[in-house]
């Protein structure tokens, strides 16, 4: 066995001659697994968020989207995209076209994205379970075209979930110059009439902009015959998305960009990666401070191991093996802080999950009532080895400083 590490562990379980050195033993233990917790729960609860506004996103986004590299629109027929839609694994294949517009109700305007999807937009996603209204699914009929407004968009033209009079969309005509004396004629005016019911996501980004509609209307409004903005897949199941994305990137060359639901969200994801990135290097830095208790309990044990210094000096121990010791001393407080707080921490987020014991507040103004959690193994081992190479360059230097001060030969 190591005689260091061995002597180091008598030392942390063993009973000192003072018995304030094993109070300050045991807070150091403490501050380091509070610590430790810390960064635990709170890495797990930025994934809760991650995974739950994933979770909005999934029943929106599609999984696979094709997109031009340079340009607004493309040809559908092209070659290349005719033959990745007989890829196998592919279930659903749809276009759509993606334009803003200015969209009037009433008396009242608001800046739209009118988003043109195929009938089998219902089978890519589950527009179903976001409907908020009596209406269903439909996107037009023999004589009429309808549009599902975000709710927040609703709430701004005031048009109410089931509106009488239609819904007016503006979108200028391509390759037209507006003409001063009559500015009404480069735009070009289309309807839409209301479906009954409104689409909710919990992202401001959708539910504040976004009106899904025909395809078909897309394109008259904007001025195209057959083109699309983007062509979004829904693969079968038990497809492996990556492979298939990479597949359909390999076959589709540079000239188009194929996205998975992150990728088409990146800025939102980067953003709260980002949050999580600078929470845990302020918890580290609470680690660092937690560390310091355990320098002076450290230098508590070297004094109180003054005698037992001297008898291993005499037994022909030289000063490298004693600062050992008790660098093994800092290391193991370093090891058990982690390891009961990542317990601790473990424990809390169970409940958590299980319980809902810290909630986000009353009322509905949040779509979740307790704070969401998710443990990831990978965060475990990131915090177990960011407390033991805190731990372990926080004692090194004043472990060597005060064996040479508190330990010189006498």
């Amino acid at each position: 066995m190591n005689l260091p590490f061995y002597i180091a562990r008598r030392y942390l379980f063993a009973k000192k001659k003072h018995n304030a050195v094993n109070i300050i033993s045991g807070v150091a233990v403490c501050g380091v697994a509070l610590a430790t917790l810390a960064m635990v729960v709170t890495l797990s609860v930025f994934n809760g968020f991650q995974e739950m506004v994933a979770g909005f996103f999934t029943a929106f986004d599609p999984e696979l989207k094709i997109t031009p590299r340079e340009g607004k629109v493309f040809s559908p027929q092209d070659s290349l995209l005719q033959q990745a839609r007989a890829l196998p694994g592919i279930e659903v294949w749809t276009e759509t076209l993606e334009e803003n517009a200015m969209v009037q109700y009433k008396n009242r305007q608001a800046m739209a994205v009118i988003k043109g999807v195929e009938d089998n937009f219902e089978q890519l996603t589950s527009i179903d379970s976001l409907l908020y209204g009596a209406g269903t699914f439909i996107l037009h009929d023999p004589v009429a075209d309808y549009g599902f407004m975000g709710i927040e968009l609703m709430a701004e033209l005031g048009t109410g979930i089931q509106f009488v009079d239609p819904l007016q969309v503006y979108a200028p005509r391509r390759d037209v110059r507006i003409n001063a004396a009559n500015p009404s004629a480069a735009f070009r005016r289309e309807y839409l009439f209301s479906p009954g019911a409104v689409f909710v996501v919990n992202q401001q980004k959708y539910d504040s902009r976004y009106i899904l509609t025909s395809l078909a209307f897309a394109r008259r409004l904007f001025g195209y015959s057959h083109e699309a903005s983007a062509i979004e897949l829904k693969l079968e199941p038990g497809t492996d998305a990556a492979h298939m994305q990479e597949q359909l990137a390999r076959l589709l060359g540079d000239r188009f960009v194929v996205q998975n639901r992150y990728e088409q969200q990146a800025d939102v994801f980067r953003i709260m990666e980002i949050e999580k990135f600078i929470s845990y290097l302020f918890l580290t830095f609470i680690l660092v401070v937690a560390c310091f208790n355990v320098i002076g309990s450290l230098s508590m044990l070297i004094l109180d191991k003054r005698d037992d210094v001297a008898t291993l000096r005499n037994l022909g121990a030289d000063d490298r093996l004693i600062t050992r010791v008790f660098l093994f001393e800092g290391r193991l407080i370093s090891f058990f802080g982690a390891v009961a707080g990542i317990v601790l921490g473990l424990l809390l987020c169970c409940a958590q999950q299980r319980f809902g014991l810290v909630s986000m507040g009353t009322g509905n103004a949040f779509v979740t009532d307790a704070y969401p959690v998710s443990v990831h193994a990978g965060d475990l081992l990131l915090v177990f080895l960011t407390v033991m190479a805190v731990g372990f360059l926080a004692v090194w230097y004043p472990v060597r400083y005060l064996s040479r001060r508190l330990l010189s030969r006498r």
